[in-house]
């Protein structure tokens, strides 16, 4: 028996092979699936199994790319409701890899239909060796059972059982293995390991100290954000079944003038990847900046419109193509052309650009102490903003700005602050498609402006391994 894992950064995902010594199952797929076909070659295995914990919120998964490449069958649980064709699991049933065993328990809570696989070595012995947890478990968290609104109470009822009756009855040493890690946004509080042990989650986990099952509830469902926009999407997508890579639109190398040309279509958005320093000295009057040096699929998946046909502005062919990895990563599978030469190759043939003027840290400063009237607008989620911020700053969070854009005067110089640039440009280039013209971005952001000495330092946004949204642990 041979466990490998897969981790995918930004979105902190967790996907695994196991294999005996002849065939092998994927856990949780990501979308670009070659990674496993080739650990499998090398491994000298046949992929013949692929199998769901449950129906992934915050990417689109892998499951029927491998399937079609490998032939191998997709096991996911039975209450997922699923249209493509696979195998139905449910409490009790097993699956048989050489001499590996795995159990299938049905782990509801952080969606309704979670399941959670537990490996018996047979060759070794007649205890669990692991357990492939999903996002029931984390290294030190649980699941967030928010994920359905209507439901949360519900859920969260539904975790604690599925936690303390099923999961927590497992071996003290029995390896925990989940599917996310630090930073992902399905959990508040995960450590930065990848791995544990139930015994180890038994005594250390904060959630799991919470006995009492109403305040454990309450500690679930209270002073939640709201989840990205795609987490609904991506389930869905997930429960239908991908489209197939092959399937997608070709992200053509367009020249600036075919570029323009599309860009005069109906339907169609403009996504700037570039570093937000690059993207305020020109860009494309209208486009959206995501810096790929940021959490590019999050947001991606979170404020891109879903309608329209996206084309890349990068700083190279090689990051375009990796920007249309990572939206499809998030169900973003319009990507149908790329600026080629760059912004370069566009400003060169004399069409329109805008800009963003960055500021420091001093002259902000200097600004914030003076008398010149300006709104500050700080994007960072609110645990980032209790932890600190300017005084007088208003906090709307980068992703509703799309809407609360309404709470703001066109006429008024804004200033827009983020923990280091990227998501603040995100912001001055949403008020920009909504006619704000005064803006300006502050480069270095919070972290910037603290080093300076002139506030104290974010802890939340400052923890590298942590998410910005949840937790300031």
């Amino acid at each position: 028996m041979l466990i490998k894992h897969f981790f995918i950064n930004k979105i902190a995902h967790s996907s695994y092979i196991l294999a005996g010594s002849k065939v092998c199952a994927v856990i949780d797929p990501q979308r670009d699936i070659d990674i496993y076909i080739d650990e499998a070659r090398a491994l000298g295995v046949v992929i013949t199994h692929i199998l769901q914990t449950h129906l992934h919120a915050d990417f689109v998964s892998g499951h029927m790319d491998l399937a079609e490449k490998t032939g191998a069958k997709i096991y996911v649980a039975k209450s997922a409701g699923c249209t493509f064709d696979h195998v139905a699991l449910s409490e009790g049933d097993t699956i048989e890899i050489e001499d590996m065993v795995i159990k299938v328990l049905e782990t509801p809570g952080h969606t309704p239909e979670h399941l959670c696989y537990v490996v018996v070595d047979t060759s070794r012995g007649e205890d669990p060796v692991c357990a492939f947890v999903g996002d029931t478990l984390f290294v030190g968290d649980v699941g967030r059972p928010d994920l359905f609104p209507d439901m949360a109470e519900e859920l969260a009822d539904k975790l604690y059982h599925s936690l303390h009756d099923k999961i927590l009855k497992l071996p003290d040493f029995c390896e925990v293995l989940p599917a996310h890690g630090a930073g992902s946004l399905c959990g508040r509080e995960m450590g930065a390991k990848w791995r544990s042990i139930i015994g180890y989650e038994r005594k250390y986990n904060a959630t799991l100290q919470i006995r009492d099952k109403a305040e454990f509830i309450k500690s679930l469902t209270e002073d939640m954000p709201p989840a990205p926009d795609h987490f609904s999407r991506c389930s869905d997508i997930n429960r239908k079944g991908p489209s197939l890579i092959s399937q997608l639109p070709r992200m053509k190398e367009l020249n600036p003038d075919a570029f323009k040309e599309m860009i005069g279509k109906e339907n169609v958005a403009v996504v700037d990847t570039r570093s937000y320093l690059a993207f305020g000295s020109q860009h494309i009057p209208d486009s959206w900046s995501l810096d790929i040096n940021g959490n590019l699929p999050t947001f991606a998946g979170w404020v891109l419109p879903i309608d329209k046909d996206l084309l890349v502005v990068s700083d190279s062919f090689k990051e375009a193509e990796e920007t249309n990895v990572w939206l499809r990563r998030v169900g973003q599978d319009r990507i149908v052309g790329y600026l080629d030469g760059g912004m370069a190759g566009w400003v060169t043939k004399g069409y329109k650009t805008n800009y963003v003027t960055q500021i420091s840290a001093e002259y902000l400063h200097d600004k914030v102490t003076g008398s010149e009237k300006f709104v500050l607008l700080d994007v960072r989620a609110p645990l980032e903003f209790e932890d600190s911020h300017i005084e007088r700053a208003i906090n709307i969070p980068v992703a509703e700005l799309r809407e609360r854009f309404t709470e703001l005067h066109k006429e008024d110089t804004i200033i827009m602050i983020c923990s280091t640039g990227n998501r603040s440009s995100l912001g001055v280039s949403i008020l920009s498609q909504h006619g704000f013209k005064n803006l300006y971005n502050v480069a270095g952001g919070m972290t910037g402006y603290s080093a300076a000495g002139y506030t104290k330092r974010c802890t939340v946004c400052q923890n590298p391994h942590g998410s910005r949204f949840y937790s300031k642990g």
